[in-house]
């Protein structure tokens, strides 16, 4: 009996102890403002500064009178945007070297120790296009239709249609088709600088060729210079985590509100497919872009014409400069609009327009909305000193007005007119491939280089011209390279022989 009340004894003291242990918790919570799982927080301009439990100084800041946790609607968005988006079928031709068995007397007695031949093979590619006119432009990537030969286009109904092309820019991966059709489906364009960290998106496009798709993902960063190597011009791409894959290039990223904010352009993987990084054009670059291309007939951008680096802590110490992010000023263009304007070497750039900058992706980003003669207002830290310019761009040439359409790319800008050569030239040169030079203007840069009519170009930068086509994309890799190192000049270095002599020189030419 003793050990039965002994046992009664030390439950009712373990209940005893549960219930104070619960009314001291209650107390406690009661205390601190209610249940831990409720949500409250002051505004920033009502903020308290006090320890926390942890002993911390914090400061509480309102988020918003919405329900934390939970996503926004994306249907309307995907089934608005969806109809908008196009699938691109690309069809080139690829030169193809063929292996045949080496014959010894031809190796050793002047014949093609390579063995092989070239031969032209069909290609089809695939990717995405974003419609953004009802009679018939659509946006996509320069890298989905660069060298095809025959684009064609299918609607989310299923309907193809031929499409041309009106033009391109490899500078920021984006190019301009239209299809003869009226009354199409469109996106809206938004505005890509509203857009905040952790906002729901959609990237739309057709992965894998499979039509149609939409994935969605949050902005994991913006004005993100993407780390793949690539040598594009834009440095300002939007971030997300909006699982993109081989065939989505080109399709639209769209916000919750079912507007265009972006074109997707690349991911970021070792394998070739989605890890966990994708890239967008901000829709305000590329629609700028493409608008030039149809006004135009080329992009016209906006130079400022200085040459630095972002801010770092070791640049701060180093030049001991008064702010902590901008874009710091060393060097100028050989014809600088900053210069021009009042900027000195050192000046610290904190603001386009009114518009942060922290960084050349933010500087190159504000920059390509303005044209040559649009004047806006940078502003700079001198030494501590806050001070604002007015600047007047210039065009990648220096002046101040709008460049005219280049319809013969690199023949333009070597101030030549050059020519394959045919079958029977091949054969007398003893030549597999290259280009003549017919004729030069009085000021062209290849003149200026030394290079006179007649001569047969073969190489350029290392690059075997076969067509005409393959100079262009040599001159167009070159553009690239100096918009990412912020220089407006690039070098060709052309390799070739005069036949009347049989001499193989080289040039080098400024562009």
């Amino acid at each position: 009996m003793n050990k039965v009340l002994k046992k009664s004894a030390a439950v009712l003291g373990l209940v005893a102890v549960s219930i104070a242990a619960s009314a001291a918790t209650v107390h406690v919570m009661t205390r601190n403002g209610g249940s831990s799982s409720s949500y409250t927080a002051q505004s920033g301009a009502e903020g308290v500064t006090s320890a926390n439990e942890y002993g911390f100084q914090n400061t509480a800041y309102a988020i918003g009178s919405r329900q934390i946790g939970n996503a926004p609607d994306l249907t309307p968005a995907a089934e608005s945007s969806v109809k908008a988006v196009v699938h691109i079928k690309v069809k080139k031709t690829q030169q193809v070297q063929s292996q045949q068995m080496i014959d010894p007397f031809e190796f050793f007695f002047g014949g093609d120790p390579r063995g092989g031949s070239r031969r032209s093979e069909p290609v089809v590619g695939y990717g995405s296009g974003v419609i953004i006119s009802n009679d018939g432009y659509i946006m996509t990537n320069n890298h989905v239709i660069e060298g095809g030969d025959e684009l064609s286009v299918t609607l989310n109904d299923n309907r193809t249609f031929k499409a041309k092309l009106i033009g391109s820019d490899p500078s920021s991966d984006i190019a301009l088709i239209k299809v003869e059709a009226k009354d199409l489906p469109t996106i809206p364009f938004g505005n890509s600088e509203n857009l905040r960290l952790g906002e729901w998106v959609l990237a739309v496009g057709n992965p894998f060729n499979l039509t149609s798709t939409v994935t969605a993902g949050i902005v994991s960063a913006k004005s993100r210079a993407a780390a793949t190597g690539d040598q594009l011009g834009v440095g300002a791409f939007i971030q997300t985590d909006a699982a993109v894959n081989p065939g989505n290039s080109g399709g639209a990223l769209v916000n919750a509100a079912g507007e265009l904010v972006g074109i997707n352009t690349m991911i970021y993987s070792q394998t070739g497919n989605y890890a966990g990084y994708s890239f967008a054009v901000p829709i305000n670059i590329a629609a700028k872009v493409v608008s030039d291309i149809k006004k135009y007939g080329t992009v016209q951008r906006g130079m400022l014409g200085v040459a630095g680096a972002d801010v770092t802590s070791e640049l701060v110490q180093k030049e001991g400069l008064k702010v902590n992010e901008g874009f710091y000023v060393a060097d100028f263009a050989e014809i600088s609009a900053a210069l021009a304007a009042g900027i000195e070497k050192g000046d610290v750039i904190t603001a386009i327009d009114g518009h942060r900058i922290s960084s050349f992706a933010q500087l190159q980003e504000q920059l390509s909305r303005f044209r040559p003669g649009d004047a806006v207002q940078v502003t700079v830290n001198r030494k501590g000193a806050e001070k604002t310019y007015k600047v007047t761009l210039r065009n990648q040439e220096g002046g101040s007005k709008l460049l005219k359409q280049s319809p013969n790319g690199a023949n333009n800008r070597l101030g030549a007119t050059l020519k394959e050569l045919g079958a029977n030239e091949l054969r007398a040169y003893g030549l597999s491939y290259g280009l003549v030079v017919q004729s030069l203007q009085s000021n062209s840069a290849l003149r200026k280089a030394g290079v006179r009519e007649g001569f047969v170009l073969l190489t350029a930068n290392n690059v075997p011209l076969r067509s005409q086509s393959d100079l262009n994309q040599v001159v167009s890799a070159l553009d690239k390279a100096g918009s990412q190192s912020r220089s407006r000049r690039s070098a060709l270095q052309l390799r070739g022989f005069y036949p009347e002599t049989g001499e193989v020189v080289s040039f080098v030419v400024d562009l």
